[in-house]
C-alpha cells in the first residue's frame, strides 16, 4: 500500500473518530467542464440550532524529498477546490491535512506560515500511526 494511500485511510479513520460521517470518498465537485475529486467529504450534527457542519478534506503525506515542491503542489489544489467549492458548496469548509512530521518540520518555517496566513488554508494535524487528529486550526 502507497503511503498515500495509508495516509487516506489514517485521515478518514480519525475523523471518524471524531465522530464525523464520511459522505463522500472522494468528493467530486465539478463546475461546467471542470470535475475536482477532493480526498474527503464529511459532516457531523454540531448543535440543533446550527444545523449541519460539512467539511472537505484534502489529504498529503509529504512523503518525498521535497516539502516545498509538495507545498506547491498541495497549495494549488487547495485553492483550486476552494474556489470551486466557494461556487458550488459554499457552505463545506476545505481543510488540508497534513502528518505530525511535516507541520513540525515544515509547516513551522516562516515561508510556510507566512503563505497558510497569507491564503487561509485551514490545517488538520493528524497522527498516521495513531490515526487521530492532533490538531484542527484555531
Amino acid at each position: 500500500m502507497s503511503a498515500r494511500d495509508l495516509f487516506h485511510q489514517a485521515v478518514r479513520t480519525a475523523l471518524e473518530k471524531e465522530g464525523w460521517i464520511i459522505t463522500d470518498d472522494p468528493l467530486e465537485v465539478e463546475l461546467e467542464e471542470i470535475t475536482f475529486r477532493i480526498d474527503l467529504g464529511a459532516e457531523r450534527l454540531i448543535a440543533a440550532e446550527k444545523g449541519e457542519k460539512k467539511i472537505a478534506v484534502e489529504i498529503k503525506s509529504f512523503a518525498s524529498n521535497s516539502a516545498v515542491s509538495e507545498f506547491h503542489t498541495a497549495l494549488g489544489q487547495f485553492l483550486n477546490y476552494q474556489t470551486m467549492l466557494e461556487e458550488i458548496e459554499s457552505e463545506r469548509e476545505l481543510y488540508l491535512a497534513v502528518p505530525k512530521d511535516a507541520y513540525i518540520s515544515f509547516f513551522q518555517t516562516r515561508f510556510a506560515k507566512i503563505t497558510v496566513k497569507k491564503y487561509q488554508v485551514k490545517i488538520i494535524v493528524y497522527n498516521p500511526d495513531q490515526e487521530v487528529i492532533i490538531q484542527w486550526p484555531t
